[in-house]
């Protein structure tokens, strides 16, 4: 987990889709654009287009020679105090160059706080991936936050630059949604905090 010399978090934002003429990529921009323009942390986002990996025939932690493209991500993540996720809806699902990247890794994802975006073209906000999504996460002991922030008809909503056609109202919900993930990105770090304290002491006492 990355901490700035200014004490700023380091938040890492997941675009989930590869196909040609996405959308929900612009959400991922606007993420950015907010975190960097707001003086609230350091960001990248981790395109899984850009990344183009293959569908991974096992997990990282039993792959003998993990590509260099590969370790990079997983380093990435495991740097990240906070990780951000925008994914459209497909079908109910979510991507599977997501679930790719899930499935890839397991202890790094273990308390690390999440925040997910559902996108979508239509009107309901990509409302039917958020559970599948999070029941997911869940099982990987990953730490997702209550808020959603969802985007209908996207390509109304946000241009290609990121840039939302409602910007007060973007701002308002983005607010909400950031300030949750900060405070369990604190709460994550208080407790290991906690946790390491606890760890000497034992050790001391039992000396």
């Amino acid at each position: 987990m990355k901490i700035t010399n200014d004490n700023k978090p380091h938040i890492s934002i997941i675009s989930s889709s590869i196909r040609t003429g996405r959308r929900s990529h612009r959400v991922a921009l606007y993420f950015q654009n907010y975190l960097i323009e707001n003086n609230i942390a350091t960001t990248e986002i981790l395109d899984l287009k850009a990344c183009n990996f293959p569908i991974f025939e096992e997990r990282l932690q039993y792959q003998k020679h993990p590509e260099a493209a590969v370790i990079e991500f997983v380093e990435k993540i495991n740097a990240s105090c906070g990780v951000i996720i925008v994914t459209p809806e497909y079908n109910g699902g979510y991507p599977a160059a997501l679930k790719n990247v899930i499935d890839l890794l397991y202890d790094e994802w273990h308390g690390k706080p999440i925040a997910i975006s559902t996108v979508s073209a239509g009107g309901f906000g990509g409302s039917q991936v958020i559970t599948a999504l999070q029941f997911v996460l869940w099982k990987m002991r990953a730490w997702t936050i209550p808020e959603n922030f969802s985007v209908s008809r996207v390509q109304e909503a946000f241009d290609a630059e990121g840039n939302p056609t409602d910007i007060t109202e973007s701002n308002l919900r983005a607010e909400v949604f950031i300030n949750q993930l900060l405070w369990s990105i604190q709460a994550n770090k208080c407790m290991s905090t906690f946790n390491e304290h606890n760890k000497y002491s034992n050790k001391q006492h039992k000396n």
